[in-house]
């Protein structure tokens, strides 16, 4: 389980933000796989279909998963906290 974020309000009084749900992460994941996966694929399409079915899917998750995980989703989880410390924001004025 990961840590809750903490985001600073634009009063500059720093706002911790729960966890990401299931559904939210869900989400946030297949916002992140999706495109990866389809850069992948059209990236390195013609090489992937000379290899077997295993071996195609097993360089596409080699490749997709650091990205996913390293590059996309921690930028989604940032987003994530902008926009919940950025509306809690506006109904507590």
């Amino acid at each position: 389980m990961s840590s809750p974020i903490t985001t600073v309000t634009p009063a500059g009084a720093p706002r911790r933000v729960s966890p990401p749900t299931k559904h939210q992460l869900a989400l946030m994941i297949w916002l992140a796989v999706f495109p990866t996966l389809t850069v992948l694929n059209l990236a390195l399409g013609d090489w992937l279909t000379t290899l077997p079915p295993v071996l195609r899917t097993f360089v596409l998750a080699t490749v997709a998963v650091p990205i996913v995980i390293y590059g996309f989703m921690p930028q989604l989880h940032k987003i994530r906290a902008h926009l919940l410390t950025r509306t809690a924001a506006h109904q507590h004025p």
